[in-house]
Parts: structure tokens; C-alpha cells; sequence
């Protein structure tokens, strides 16, 4: 069964290449474009991880990381931060909050997979490979 993903962001273009780029690695997506949505869609949803913008209409990024921490069904959720803002201020904030990963957009696709494979705990692709090659 694929892993399900929730984005919260409300750049639409960033939701349509994150969408691309998961589904073409057999996730499940899912959307939220403001804080508001995020908390909502989550609950609903159950999702395996989450990719959150900081900036965001309706409650930023550390306020939803927060109201996720204190939902029982989200505590554990993994959530890799995604943001524009600058990571001198923003990087180590996150990480506190509870994120596992604070990348800056545009995401390096390969460097978004890897933190998805290793906050869902999933074998990378690459290392497979080197094991079962000659």
C-alpha cells in the first residue's frame, strides 16, 4: 500500500511539482493550502508524512508543527519542513519543533526523496542497488 503524503503549501506550482515528482514514487498525495486546512486535512486523513511550508495564511508552519504534536493521532507523524525563509533563523527552529528535516525551495529532488525514505524509514533506492550489483 503506498505511503501517504500530505503538502501543505500555498504556492500552487511547488503542490503540482511535489505531486509529480511523489506520485511518479508511488505515493499517495494529498493537499492543504493554509494552516487552517492543514490541521483539518490531516485529522482526516491520517497521513504517513508531511511536507509544511512555514509561511502560510491561516497559522504558519510552527503553529501547525505544534497542534500536530498535540493530537494524539499526529504526534508521530514525521514532518519534513519546506521553506523560502531563511535557514540561518528558521533551520534550527524547525528542527526543535519537531521537524525532521528543514529543506529550502525549490526542493534538490533527490535530497527531498532521501529525507522522505529516511523519516518513513524506507531502504534507498540507490544503496539496494550497490548491494545486488557485482
Amino acid at each position: 500500500m503506498a505511503k501517504k503524503i500530505l503538502i501543505v503549501d500555498d504556492d500552487p506550482i511547488i503542490r503540482r511539482v511535489l505531486n509529480a515528482l511523489l506520485r511518479s514514487k508511488n505515493y499517495e498525495t494529498v493537499f492543504a493550502v493554509d494552516g487552517t486546512s492543514g490541521v483539518t486535512v490531516a485529522r482526516k486523513e491520517n497521513p504517513d508524512l508531511i511536507i509544511l511550508d512555514i509561511g502560510l495564511p491561516g497559522g504558519d508552519g510552527f503553529l501547525l508543527m505544534e497542534r500536530f504534536r498535540n493530537l494524539a493521532s499526529l504526534a508521530c507523524v514525521p514532518v519534513v519542513v519546506l521553506s523560502s525563509r531563511d535557514p540561518q533563523t528558521n533551520k534550527e527552529r524547525a528542527l526543535e519543533a519537531g521537524a525532521v528535516a528543514f529543506l529550502r525551495k525549490p526542493p534538490d529532488n533527490n535530497e527531498l526523496l532521501a529525507a522522505i525514505r529516511k523519516a518513513l524509514g524506507e531502504s534507498d533506492e540507490s544503496a539496494q542497488e550497490k548491494v545486488g550489483s557485482p
